[in-house]
């Protein structure tokens, strides 16, 4: 049974914050509790997954492949915070490795619990929805400004000068 305190969390998830509070109830008993030690891997990159995770206490690393044995850290995450999105609406791999940096309590939302959800709850599947929608559309927008500034750095370690014309010899 969800306490006032679990209501409470669930408010504080940007993708639940337009959740009619009549229901709570009904997308609460739609997440799974689940618990991290500190070092332990959730998922690593390339592995198969159907579950978006949201973290309660705790905090996460999110970390990319780069090369070799070499993982570059992209993201650290806290309570309130959420990942594995994409996972739940496609079947490509996980994009990124999860690891906790602390011991984690968090709760997760897979297909099949967000297909009941949509089905008896539609107005909240909406308004969680919309919410993806608006966090989806940030981190594309902050991935394109990411793109530019690597390919202008790029340019500038070869020394390249992209602010004069090059001058041929025609």
């Amino acid at each position: 049974m969800a306490k006032s305190a679990d209501f409470k969390f669930l408010r504080e998830v940007l993708l639940f914050k337009d959740i009619a509070e009549e229901e709570e109830a009904a997308v609460w008993a739609r997440l799974q509790e689940r618990h991290l030690r500190r070092g332990e891997v959730l998922f690593r990159e390339g592995d198969g997954g159907k579950e978006l995770f949201f973290i309660r206490s705790g905090t996460v690393v999110v970390s990319k492949h780069v090369k070799g044995r070499v993982e570059q850290v992209i993201a650290r995450l806290g309570p309130g915070a959420f990942f594995g999105e994409m996972s739940l609406f496609d079947d490509q791999p996980r994009s990124a490795t999860i690891q906790a940096e602390t011991d984690i309590v968090m709760y997760g939302l897979d297909r099949e619990n967000l297909d009941h959800l949509i089905e008896r709850n539609p107005r909240a599947a909406t308004a969680f929805f919309s919410q993806v929608i608006l966090v989806l559309v940030q981190r594309l927008r902050d991935s394109t400004d990411l793109v530019a500034e690597v390919t202008r750095w790029g340019l500038e370690a070869t020394g390249l000068d992209v602010e004069r014309p090059a001058t041929g010899g025609h």
